[in-house]
């Protein structure tokens, strides 16, 4: 006798994550708001450094179906550091994309790093993020993110899954710069690809948008002299846009890491060292 089904119990829905950040700092910190799994932490700082945000999740990772959004705004002649705890890690998904948001403002005369680790995309991971930077005539905004391409040390490839990550850039309230990578069909192909990137296992970039961007490009190209990975920067409609990519996620990070401390010092006359929690 066939089994009737007619009063099953339909699948559970999974859960998902839809967590929010959002600090606003003018000048001390005036304004947080989160959400779970978003946390934030602010850890003491060293004499002449400014405040720093800690982000971090508390699910330990994200999946298909999860949202997080990040919003910082640094009011005018505001300082403040944003970093994340450790590497964000977006784990295999059953279909749908996870959605990463960051909206960055920089106020007038305003200094804002967001330096968050790298986020790692396991095999068949499908991540969907977005950056958009905002910048008052006077203002300073240093970003960076960076991707590793599968979990290295256990030898996996990020060979199935999908990557959208587009960044927009607006100075003074208007459009200077738009950029977008998709990675989705052959990926591996993609990955492998002398034209494209050549069997890195990481790529990362650094963005600083300031009205004096362009006459930091020299100090910044001395930066990457020494770098191991492959890297350059340029001045793109004025902004200074780096780029690094590497078969070696370590030596990738370390580069990147280089880099930005130069770049904090030279731009901000901060110390010439990243957030501690670079260094664990």
């Amino acid at each position: 006798m066939p089994y009737d089904t007619s009063h099953a119990r339909p699948p559970a829905a999974l859960q998902r994550g839809d967590g929010a950040a959002e600090l606003v700092f003018s000048p001390a910190l005036s304004h947080l708001y989160q959400r779970s799994p978003c946390r934030v932490l602010f850890p003491n700082v060293e004499a002449g450094e400014p405040p720093n945000a800690v982000l971090l999740t508390t699910c330990g990772g994200l999946t298909g179906g999860d949202r997080v959004r990040t919003t910082v705004t640094v009011e005018q002649g505001a300082m403040a550091t944003v970093t994340s705890q450790a590497a964000e890690k977006i784990y295999r998904s059953l279909g749908e994309d996870c959605r990463v948001e960051a909206t960055l403002t920089a106020g007038a005369d305003a200094w804002l790093e967001f330096l968050p680790h790298e986020t790692i995309l396991f095999d068949g991971a499908r991540l969907r993020r977005t950056t958009e930077l905002h910048v008052a005539p006077g203002g300073k905004l240093l970003a960076c993110e960076m991707v590793v391409f599968g979990r290295v040390a256990r030898g996996e490839e990020f060979r199935r899954g999908f990557l959208r990550d587009a960044r927009t850039v607006r100075q003074a309230n208007r459009l200077v710069w738009t950029d977008a990578l998709k990675l989705g069909d052959d990926i591996p192909l993609l990955l492998a690809g002398v034209s494209t990137f050549a069997g890195a296992r990481a790529m990362a970039s650094a963005l600083y948008v300031a009205d004096d961007a362009a006459s930091h490009l020299e100090a910044a190209r001395e930066l990457l002299a020494e770098a191991g990975s492959q890297a350059g920067v340029t001045v793109v409609n004025g902004i200074l846009l780096a780029r690094f990519l590497g078969a070696d996620a370590g030596q990738v990070r370390n580069d990147l890491g280089v880099y930005l401390a130069g770049l904090r010092q030279g731009a901000a006359g901060l110390a010439r060292r990243l957030p501690r929690v670079w260094y664990h």
